[in-house]
């Protein structure tokens, strides 16, 4: 039998125990400081709408009426934009509805069932853009760590919207929250540092924010307001309200936030490479009202605060990558000089130590073992090299708490609670290992995490957690985490080092003919592709990583003259063999395999001659790397720069002088933020990532540009309000959202 699939509970009947699942999105009602329609397109005609649409839009009864037949510009405003996609980002308009007319702010999208929703609030105050966008931009783009982005950030966003606190929120690796940065009145309780359990967000509220990106909640103690009819005539289904601004609350987040004497919050996410970061958190303690024209501007000012975070990532790996090119620089010329790449590594322990803020660090390899600082004893780490060989993860292998994870090494909790092991080849017991002692701390929680609900007298009577005084857990047992930081670091050490290995084993096979069957095996088994040769150039070995490459394992090479055939430029290939045949010369270089029609394979090619003792040549070492992923990233980053110039080049508007400039000045620093964040990311070594990264970053352009253009809209309606042709005359720029 299968087994039986846990309820999904509709809106506003969900309980604790599967509010995971509530289907917060078909809430079907909204909040009262609006008004929602759903028309029927293409005539435009209204078959749903909020119970309050006709006492807030000052025209009875509108359901089933066209809007054509309103008093007013929405029906006009709303026909420019039938041709438009608009089901990712909402549509803004400024119409006027009803005699006399008043004025309204809507935003407009199209649901996956089709129609459209209308959503419609009182037209707020224009802001003055330059006062709040210029110096935002600039100080967002001039901050030079995470931790003071998010503490300028947040006094940002606490200015804009004049919220009583506003918080920089940080999801960790388990999706627990940490409140990174805090704006607050003096009188408040303070909840930096205070962390929060990943239940207290669902995953379903989670995808929200990924999709609409602000949230505002006006009034805690609103009466919600239903939809009439309460399912669309379109579907007879419920109304999907994802992209909704005004949609109502869940009661189970109503009641948290009751608890917390909250009473009015605006949320914006933050959107780091496709994953949602973070969010900024703005809590007022009585009701407060935010115009659109102020969320957009939130939304504008997260895009960008996004866009900065993954610079600043970036730069810190960048960091780590250079420390890490550093070190392989030693590590060869160690070998060069004394054929012995260990010293170098130990010699140097502080940069072994410090990039992961490791207290120790072993290196185990071919029976050896290497310390430096605090680490087990010998016995102890032949024995983890021993439980590493025998588990199922490859690769990177991390833990916090070794004693728990593998009781046997519960007595070294005090110096190796948490352990960081790169493998270094494929040979068994060979590996780089960091430790961290145990780190007795104190967790500081928004409320016991262990304790989320308090039962009434009836068991069902559930309700979120009331106390959010600050709760401490004492965690024992277990090391500071590792972070995604430390975790490229590792890799990225661990890499050169496989390198080094394979490049010494190489070495060591031309000279000590004598071993060349068990150390031709370790070559044989690398991942890396490579070929040895005697000094008159015949081919000694070509190991499997290389033969792969070929896609023919039978394929007949006998010599190093046989290689210039297999690549699309063989002049140029001969030519660097023969200076190095000749003249030993180093050949460092980029070549394309190209075996099959519509098939080849770039690779950067490192090629040395082996000399022992004074000029006596030994033979030839080439090393083969993979460049596939290097030159998606290279074409990555010429789209991405490419997409900047074509796509987000700042029109010529025809708006008025003082208008154009603005515009012109607050598109160019978001596009500067953006290359700045591209040239961080595209440094980095990381290159499976930076394609996704950098559409990360042009979809944030884009979001933005979006943005942008519907604020400088309204900054122009209302600066041109005198005018008579108005916002639909003959002067409207292109690209400009009405």
């Amino acid at each position: 039998m299968s087994e039986q699939q846990p309820a999904t509970p509709a809106f506003g009947e969900a309980d604790l125990s599967n509010c995971e699942r509530e289907q917060i999105h078909l809430a079907g009602s909204i909040q009262p400081h609006g008004a929602l329609l759903v028309l029927q397109e293409p005539e435009l005609r209204v078959v749903q709408a909020s119970a309050n649409a006709g006492s807030f839009l000052g025209h009875e009864s509108p359901v089933g009426t066209k809007l054509d037949d309103w008093e007013g510009d929405l029906s006009e405003k709303i026909r420019r934009h039938l041709g438009d996609r608009m089901d990712r980002i909402p549509i803004a308009v400024r119409c006027h509805l009803g005699s006399p007319a008043r004025e309204f702010d809507g935003l407009i999208h199209r649901p996956p069932e089709g129609g459209l929703i209308v959503e419609l609030e009182e037209a707020g105050a224009s802001l003055n853009l330059s006062q709040h966008l210029e110096d935002s931009l600039r100080k967002i783009l001039e901050t030079a760590s995470l931790a003071e982005l998010c503490s300028e950030s947040a006094g940002i966003i606490k200015a804009l919207t004049g919220f009583d606190r506003v918080m920089v929120y940080r999801f960790d690796e388990e999706g627990h929250g940490e409140v990174f940065a805090e704006r607050r009145e003096e009188h408040l309780e303070a909840f930096l540092g205070n962390r929060y359990p990943a239940s207290d967000i669902p995953q379903i509220a989670r995808r929200l924010y990924e999709r609409n990106r602000v949230r505002l909640l006006v009034d805690v103690d609103y009466e919600p307001v239903p939809l009439q009819p309460a399912l669309s005539p379109l579907t007879g289904g419920e109304l999907d309200m994802s992209l909704c601004t005004l949609r109502s609350m869940s009661p189970i987040h109503i009641q948290y936030l009751q608890n917390m004497g909250v009473s009015a919050t605006l949320v914006a996410s933050l959107m780091v490479a496709g994953r949602l970061w973070g969010l900024i958190a703005c809590h007022h303690y009585a009701p407060r009202s935010v115009p659109y024209e102020t969320r957009a501007v939130v939304e504008l000012l997260a895009e960008t605060i996004a866009t900065r975070l993954a610079a600043l990532e970036s730069f810190v790996q960048a960091e780590a990558e250079l420390m890490v090119q550093r070190l392989e620089q030693r590590l060869v010329e160690a070998i060069s000089r004394d054929g012995d790449w260990q010293s170098a590594l130990f010699g140097h322990s502080r940069s072994l130590l410090q990039p992961l803020d490791a207290s120790g660090a072993a290196l185990l390899f071919e029976g050896e073992v290497r310390t430096t600082g605090e680490v087990p004893g010998t016995r102890e780490l032949r024995r983890i090299g021993n439980w590493l060989d025998r588990q199922a993860r490859k690769g990177q292998i991390t833990t916090t708490s070794l004693g728990r994870e593998e009781p046997a090494f519960a007595s070294l909790t005090p110096v190796a609670s948490g352990l960081l092991a790169m493998p270094l080849s494929s040979v068994p017991g060979e590996y780089l290992l960091w430790f961290r002692p145990e780190r007795i701390r104190t967790v500081t929680w928004g409320g016991n995490p262990f304790k989320p609900v308090i039962v009434g007298n009836d068991p069902s009577d559930l309700s979120p957690r009331r106390s959010f005084s600050q709760w401490h857990e004492v965690v024992e047992g277990t090391a500071d985490p590792w972070t995604s930081a430390d975790l490229n670091t590792a890799r990225l050490i661990g890499d050169t080092l496989a390198d080094v290995v394979l490049q010494f084993r190489s070495v060591r096979m031309v000279i000590a003919q004598e071993q060349l069957d068990q150390v031709s095996d370790k070559v044989k088994l690398s991942e890396q592709p490579v070929i040895t040769a005697s000094p008159e150039g015949r081919i000694l070995l070509i190991n499997s990583a290389f033969r792969r490459l070929l896609k023919d394992p039978g394929k007949e090479l006998t010599t190093v003259n046989d290689l210039p055939s297999l690549f699309t430029n063989p002049n140029a290939v001969r030519r660097s063999l023969d200076d190095l045949l000749r003249h030993q010369s180093t050949w460092r270089g980029e070549v394309v395999l190209h075996l099959q029609e519509e098939e080849a394979t770039p690779l950067r090619v490192r090629a040395d001659a082996v000399i022992s003792a004074p000029d006596h040549l030994l033979g030839f070492v080439f090393m083969f790397t993979d460049l596939t992923e290097r030159k998606a990233a290279d074409t990555a980053r010429r789209q991405f720069q490419e997409g900047l110039i074509g796509r987000h080049q700042m029109h010529g508007l025809q708006l008025n002088s003082k208008s154009d400039l603005l515009y012109r000045n607050l598109l160019s620093s978001v596009v500067g933020n953006a290359q700045l964040a591209a040239l961080e990311i595209t440094d980095s070594m990381e290159l499976a990532k930076i394609p996704s990264k950098l559409e990360s970053v042009q979809a944030s352009v884009a979001r933005s540009r979006e943005l942008l253009e519907h604020l400088m809209w309204h900054a122009m309606v209302d600066d041109d309000s005198e005018d008579e042709e108005g916002p639909g005359g003959k002067d409207r720029p292109p690209g400009i959202r009405s």
